[in-house]
């Protein structure tokens, strides 16, 4: 069953006619299944980020439609928005947006707290999460006292909390060392095979993309073409460069 449904996304910035006017999206229609592991790839400009925004419900489209869950989120506004997105919604950022005042855990709980679940909710939640995760030690420690690959381990603690229908990611791996983004990539696996969450991720890295089950290359705000992994990682690593090759974007590994 379909989870997210884009139809026919089109994003223009300025009047068309005018200096500096762009389509960053020209008509974009793709479906997400429940579960699935999709990347989202391109060459700079090609309008990925453009299209993250406006599944995430972070902007709004010229025209066309976003469609969550059975419930039209590009036609949502103010409140309505921004209690889907808390409640339907999980994000995960290359900064890792973490709160340096709160510890682990209390950033791990904050979406919990505003919804005001109970106390023994939160824990078991926690609790699951981090042992998931293998950062169940570091709960009282800060942000600037643990790892790069820990907070980003902790952000998607974070937003898992809350059971996110899909849970979309912007470069989560962009700034990790190669180890690290490995330990991220397989945080994700895990977050797909235990826990049945559908996970979307834009990147430029080929090492990243290579753990997801399909990708979606962007090309001048159009899909330029999709591949699905049938075999193991390396030979997908190999048609992720060959995908890449034509459509221009730059074949990056960390």
């Amino acid at each position: 069953m379909a989870i997210l449904n884009a139809i026919n996304l089109v994003k223009h910035y300025g009047n068309e006619g005018d200096e500096g006017f762009t389509a960053a999206l020209r008509g974009v229609s793709f479906s997400i299944e429940e579960g699935e592991f999709i990347a989202i790839m391109g060459p700079s400009g090609s309008g990925k980020s453009t299209l993250l925004n406006l599944l995430s419900g972070i902007d709004k489209p010229t025209s066309g439609e976003v469609v969550i869950d059975g419930q039209t989120i590009s036609m949502m506004e103010g409140e309505k928005l921004a209690l889907f997105r808390r409640r339907q919604l999980g994000f995960v950022f290359q900064d890792f947006n973490l709160l340096d005042s709160l510890t682990v855990k209390e950033n791990i709980i904050l979406p919990m707290i505003l919804e005001k679940k109970e106390a023994e909710e939160i824990e078991k939640k926690v609790q699951d999460l981090t042992t998931l995760f293998e950062i169940d030690s570091i709960l009282n420690k800060y942000p600037h006292s643990i790892s790069g690959g820990q907070q980003q381990r902790t952000a998607v603690s974070r937003a898992l909390v809350n059971e996110p229908s899909i849970l979309f990611a912007d470069e989560p791996t962009g700034n990790l060392d190669s180890k690290s983004a490995a330990i991220i990539m397989e945080c994700f696996e895990k977050i797909i095979h235990e826990l049945s969450t559908t996970v979307l991720i834009v990147t430029h890295d080929i090492f990243t993309a290579s753990y997801c089950q399909k990708i979606v290359f962007i090309k001048d705000g159009l899909i330029h073409s999709t591949i699905e992994r049938k075999g193991n990682r390396k030979e997908f690593l190999a048609q992720i460069i060959e995908n890449l090759d034509i459509v221009g974007g730059k074949t990056h590994v960390l």
